[in-house]
């Protein structure tokens, strides 16, 4: 049945249908979880979705995860939030529609105008003449490298421990972003630095395989390349997340740091 309302506005008379139904506001923010490393094996999963109360926060959503995913009970207690590719805390309210990234803490090109910059998660083995060629310029006269491998053996706690290969994986938008982050807060620091590359190889790695590389150049070697490479690799193992498996004969586990970002890193 078609119904009516009269609506006086002036002089002018306007009639609408009330008989129409319109779609009701979805209320609760709906949540796109990723799981990374040691998550995603708990939970059995790389991905799920929730639906969450109004002004739900990223507590809020541990405590959901916990309820769905029990085995994830003991890992959330160190785990870290990333909403929407920044790193996120308890408190912090989730907006509707948001990637939220739940992951371990992490294992230990340029435009015109702007000097010569290079990130990148990739598989591809790294070519350290080709990267360094990248962030050369004409008044470039100094280099300084680091580059990381797969030990094959590890002499730590109990003894010396064999590995047969580490899996390296990524959040790669957010890696991608964060080592942007890196590089920026190098030229912050040491200004006189030209170029930067930082380069994380993932995927299947054996002993003596590159894993990662930092490089910065300048013009001079006292222009702070040695400083900036080594604050480039000790920033990227801290807020880049990239996270290794080791396996050995022994048997496989995750390699986790205990660095735990504060808000705005």
């Amino acid at each position: 049945m078609v119904s009516w309302k009269t609506v006086f506005k002036g002089s002018a008379v306007i009639r609408l249908r009330t008989d129409i139904q319109r779609p009701l506001e979805r209320t609760m923010p709906h949540i796109r979880v990723l799981f990374f490393a040691t998550l995603r094996d708990r939970a059995g999963m790389r991905e799920a979705e929730f639906d969450l109360p109004s002004k739900a926060t990223v507590a809020d959503l541990k405590n959901a995860l916990t309820e769905r995913f029990p085995a994830l009970e003991e890992a959330l207690s160190t785990a870290l939030f990333a909403v929407n590719r920044q790193y996120a805390f308890d408190e912090e309210r989730l907006p509707d529609d948001a990637e939220v990234a739940v992951f371990p803490p992490v294992s230990g090109g340029a435009t015109d105008g702007e000097p010569p910059t290079l990130f990148a998660i990739t598989e591809d083995a790294l070519d350290l003449n080709a990267l360094l060629e990248r962030i050369t310029l004409p008044s470039t006269g100094a280099a300084a490298i680091f580059t990381g491998m797969v030990r094959g053996v590890t002499s730590e706690g109990k003894g010396p421990r064999e590995t047969v290969y580490l899996e390296y994986e990524a959040y790669k938008p957010m890696a991608e972003a964060k080592m942007r982050q890196v590089a920026e807060e190098i030229r912050t620091r040491w200004p006189k630095v030209q170029g930067i590359a930082i380069v994380q190889r993932v995927g299947r790695l054996y002993p003596r395989t590159p894993t990662v590389l930092i490089a910065c150049t300048s013009a001079h070697r006292d222009d702070g390349v040695f400083e900036a490479a080594r604050y480039g690799i000790d920033r990227l193992k801290e807020i880049v997340p990239v996270w290794k498996k080791e396996v050995g004969p022994a048997g496989e586990t995750w390699v986790e740091g205990d660095y735990r970002p504060r808000p705005g890193e």
